[in-house]
């Protein structure tokens, strides 16, 4: 049996989550079944052998996938404040914590900690939904002092949660807006927003919204392990053709990039998705912010022992010699001769398919806060 604690961060300042227990095996659905610890852990557990075999049965025991728990929680506010000069939007909304999809490179899964649940198996097993959203949003709209900004939905963790087939926060909220006229831009890698669509559109006609779909391979085997229950590239490709057909501007993102994964996919999917109708696209270098480190790790050796040190390698070549690098300016792009050679593709592919010639500019000048008399119907 592997060892199950990763040497430590190379020249990295950020503390190192205390790995315990060794990793479960792969299951069919599910990201990662590690219940890994986070770095907030008031105890600390570590397997002990009773000389019975114990270690040993326990790596090879089956282990049943535990079903997703939805926890409804009442908000005292939705809107999140950016001050990051990397990301091009003011404010946030994230209708749900967590995110059944499963995205083993998720960097919102260390957000689980602050719940003191882990950004391992619960981030995709446990989902908070934010059941009064759209009642938090529609005061804050209301406050004297509030300015329409650029907003984004989803940007922390997927707006369209399978869940929201049946709890329709995310929808509530986008009627709030439509409602209200304030603009929104939203990012997604779920069919799910189609069902939107009829709210969406009418916006997007106003310039008041925009969609960005996120495709990180088309190669359905390595999604399946990789992002393992968010829709399929293809279904992903349909939702971008629904989007264009609709008139809603729509983009593709092309995140996270993995260095020997999906990044030799990046042409291919920039045409995929232009063929679809995406008119702007941008990509993200892989993150790997506390926790996601040793989960992606984990992955990478279960997954893909063979090229697991080339990647790794590659990554730390990118980050300054670190597995992560969070300063602004370079955490979403990399640095070095390797960031740059995947810069200058994208920019390459971009300008040959058409991607990015003309800027999305959202109109903010048409925000009505409630109450206001000149408000009508968008509708």
């Amino acid at each position: 049996m592997r060892n199950p604690t990763p040497a430590p961060e190379t020249g990295s300042s950020a503390a190192s989550a205390t790995l315990v227990y060794a990793p479960r095996a792969p299951h069919k659905g599910r990201g990662t079944m590690w219940a890994l610890e986070h770095r907030f852990s008031a105890d600390q557990r570590e397997a002990f052998d009773d000389g019975w075999g114990t270690l040993e049965q326990a790596a090879h025991e089956e282990v049943l996938a535990p079903q997703t728990q939805i926890i409804e929680e009442r908000v005292k506010s939705i809107l999140a404040g950016n001050d990051s000069p990397d990301i091009g939007f003011d404010l946030s909304i994230n209708p749900y914590r967590g995110c059944e999809h499963g995205c083993i490179y998720c960097f919102a899964r260390p957000t689980h900690s602050y719940l003191n649940l882990s950004p391992g198996l619960d981030f995709e097993t446990r989902i908070i939904a934010k059941v009064n959203a759209a009642e938090r949003l529609r005061a804050a709209f209301a406050q004297k002092g509030y300015e329409p900004l650029q907003l984004n939905i989803g940007s922390a963790t997927d707006a369209y949660q399978p869940a929201e087939r049946r709890l329709r926060i995310t929808r509530s909220v986008i009627e709030v807006m439509a409602e209200h006229r304030h603009a929104f831009s939203l990012i997604t890698k779920s069919a799910g927003v189609e069902r939107d669509i009829d709210l969406i559109a009418p916006m997007a006609a106003e310039r008041l919204a925009a969609v960005y779909v996120s495709i990180t391979t088309l190669d359905g085997a390595l999604a399946r392990i990789l992002e393992p229950r968010a829709a399929a590239p293809e279904r992903r490709l349909r939702t971008i053709a629904a989007l264009a057909a609709a008139g809603i501007p729509v983009g593709v993102s092309v995140s996270p990039v993995i260095p020997f994964l999906n990044e030799p996919e990046l042409e291919r999917i920039l045409e995929a998705a232009r063929e679809a109708g995406a008119t702007s696209a941008f990509s993200i270098v892989l993150r790997l912010p506390w926790e996601v480190r040793p989960l992606f790790q984990d992955w990478l050796q279960q997954h893909v022992p063979e090229k697991a040190a080339r990647i790794m390698a590659r990554l730390r070549e990118m980050r300054g010699g670190r597995d992560n690098d969070s300063r602004f300016g370079s955490r979403m792009t990399g640095q070095g001769i390797w960031a740059q050679l995947l810069r200058q593709r994208l920019h390459k592919a971009c300008a040959r398919l058409g991607f990015n010639q003309q800027r999305v500019e959202l109109d903010l000048t048409r925000f009505r806060r409630p109450g206001d008399a000149r408000q009508g119907s968008l509708f």
